[in-house]
């Protein structure tokens, strides 16, 4: 019997064992997959937002977005999968849910002016991440890059000036 044979299969198996537990370990530690409804829009990445204000200011975060302009829900989690923040909307009304606290508003611009400090074109992101082209006030969308997951917006009017910048699953 060969030790140093069998002793390097052994080392082998074990390598493959660990390898798996690890993955098995950290796909455990991702966030869950959250069930969609059958034709609900939903996308999942990582988005930015950069507004020119004074000083200026800067946001990013991985994200779950489901929904439509007109009712949705938009969750933003750290890297490690920590919920930061969670946005609901419907006609009438637009939550903020950070925590234990709420900010209730009657619209998603109100709500997403005060939190970013610039109203988001919600109807024309929804459009944009679907690759087609809408008018948004102030915002130029860039969408060649789109069929990759890419996707780059700006608004250079009204002030302050801002920067969108979405990767997700396509």
């Amino acid at each position: 019997m060969n030790l140093a044979a069998d002793g390097g299969a052994w080392s082998r198996r074990h390598a493959i064992l660990a390898g798996l537990t690890t993955a098995i370990l950290l796909a455990g530690c991702a966030a869950p997959q959250r069930n969609t409804v059958p034709g609900e829009a939903f996308w999942s990445g990582r988005l930015a937002l950069i507004v020119e204000s004074d000083p200026p200011q800067s946001y990013s975060a991985s994200f779950d977005l489901r929904g439509s302009p007109d009712a949705g829900e938009l969750q933003l989690n750290t890297p490690l999968g920590n919920t930061l923040a969670r946005v609901l909307w419907q006609p009438g009304s637009a939550e903020l849910h950070q925590g234990e606290r709420v900010t209730r508003r009657q619209n998603l611009d109100e709500l997403t002016t005060e939190f970013g400090g610039t109203a988001l074109p919600v109807a024309a992101l929804f459009a944009w991440l679907q690759g087609q082209a809408r008018e948004a006030d102030g915002w130029q969308a860039d969408l060649s890059r789109q069929p990759e997951g890419r996707v780059n917006a700006h608004r250079r009017q009204p002030l302050p000036a801002a920067e969108l910048r979405i990767v997700f699953e396509p």
